[in-house]
């Protein structure tokens, strides 16, 4: 199976181009271990090797991951990591809402009346 194809190179952002965009970043494929608990949502692509997203492993955080890597990697009964040829995008926060906490407002300090 290709994990890169022209047409996913094509719909993925550059590196950076969602970084404003937070919890509203999209994840446009998804990579997995099909014999393990690993999964990579690429959010952005550097266009040669390196992506940014979600990486659900051991913890789910934000960071980088390669190509290559993902290439050469092996679950635990050595399959091959795999492409959901089945994944719809989704936003950050659909799949991992538990790392955008909601923000309470500053409380504003108040100022005495004039007198």
């Amino acid at each position: 199976m290709k994990l890169m194809t022209k047409k996913i190179r094509d719909k993925l952002p550059p590196l950076r181009a969602q970084e404003n965009l937070g919890q509203a970043a999209v994840a446009y494929v998804k990579y997995f271990t099909p014999d393990g608990n690993w999964t990579w949502y690429a959010t952005e692509f550097d266009g040669d090797d390196t992506f940014f997203g979600l990486v659900d492993g051991l913890e789910k955080e934000l960071g980088y991951f390669s190509l290559a890597e993902l290439a050469s990697a092996r679950g635990p009964l050595g399959l091959a990591i795999e492409r959901d040829l089945y994944w719809q995008p989704k936003t950050l926060e659909e799949m991992a809402p538990e790392l955008f906490p909601p923000v309470e407002p500053a409380e504003q300090p108040t100022c005495p009346p004039v007198p």
